[in-house]
């Protein structure tokens, strides 16, 4: 299930159906320009291609 912001209609943060004891918030949802750069990229073949993502190769 996902939860919009009422103002906008972002995502803000959802429930994975497959993982019910999560919830998974939108890193858009945080304005802190020193939040952690993202470490794994999901749907990233499905990308749009000006969405470039450098992710650290663990």
């Amino acid at each position: 299930m996902h939860h919009f912001c009422p103002a906008c209609g972002s995502t803000v943060f959802w429930e994975p159906s497959h993982r019910p004891e999560m919830i998974a918030v939108a890193v858009g949802a945080f304005a802190d320009p020193a939040f952690p750069a993202p470490r794994k990229a999901v749907f990233e073949e499905h990308r749009h291609p000006w969405a470039a993502v450098a992710l650290d190769s663990d």
